[in-house]
């Protein structure tokens, strides 16, 4: 299915379907087409959500996770999201997810991550973009998956020209080193709801003992891989990723909390 863009109270954003919302936050280099395959498959029986968080162009003083968190909280509150919902959050969308579950307790149902940062990331394979190297950022953004080849070229030329700006650039930076300050370590045993954890077996930037850390850390959390899939399941491995998470939404209806 074609996402339709909408631009309402000074807002991008995907909204499909109807029932129960699912709020999809994506990462520092993602976009609202990272979700397609979960609107396509979830947007029959919930009302799918994904917000284009304005990683690139948000005034450089609050380009970081609180920014961030706040940028989502003005979201929920323009577009009068009922009381409770699940919130989804790949990568920086992940430690976003975090942080709002934190400030937002009562809003927040159910909790989903994938690649999530909030404990340790080697963002962009451990190094910041440099401006006019295709063949650099080519390289990164395969980086991000198990096969390469799913880093199509329109991928890696909507990246380059995000580095290609200095402006951006100097957002990403900022927005990378507040994740990497906001350690959430100390904090996550104070999220109560059931949370799925969806890891990629191969994953290099947030590897699978992270995702270990945070099932240790998270009080109410299922942890589950998928193999030859590296940062972003829900892109690489699609069946897989919403086979688990139509079985946790499923299993989560009307429990209090999953257990470990």
């Amino acid at each position: 299915m074609e996402l339709r863009h909408q631009h309402q109270h000074g807002y991008e954003y995907v909204d499909e379907g109807q029932g129960p919302v699912l709020l999809l936050l994506h990462g520092l280099f993602g976009a609202l087409s990272n979700w397609q395959d979960v609107v396509t498959e979830f947007s029959a029986d919930y009302r799918v959500i994904i917000p284009l968080l304005p990683i690139y162009d948000m005034p450089l003083t609050q380009a970081g996770v609180p920014g961030l968190v706040a940028y989502v909280e003005g979201f929920v509150k323009a577009l009068a999201l009922p009381p409770t919902f699940t919130v989804l959050g790949n990568s920086l969308g992940g430690h976003i997810a975090l942080v709002y579950t934190l400030n937002n307790k009562a809003r927040v149902s159910r909790l989903v991550l994938t690649g999530s940062s909030g404990l340790f990331e080697d963002s962009m394979g451990g190094s910041f973009p440099k401006r006019g190297n295709y063949a650099y950022v080519q390289e990164r953004v395969g980086y991000t998956f198990y096969d390469p080849k799913v880093a199509t070229q329109e991928l890696v030329d909507e990246v380059f020209n995000v580095t290609n700006s200095n402006a951006k650039c100097l957002r990403i930076i900022a927005i990378a080193r507040s994740a990497q300050r906001h350690n959430l370590s100390k904090e996550l045993t104070k999220i109560e709801v059931p949370t799925l954890l969806v890891w990629g077996l191969n994953d290099t930037i947030t590897p699978p003992p992270v995702a270990h850390e945070f099932a240790r850390l998270l009080p109410h959390a299922e942890l589950r891989f998928l193999d030859h899939c590296c940062h972003a399941p829900m892109m690489e491995r699609p069946a897989g990723f919403n086979r688990y998470l139509r079985r946790f939404l499923r299993t989560t209806e009307t429990a209090p909390a999953v257990a470990a």
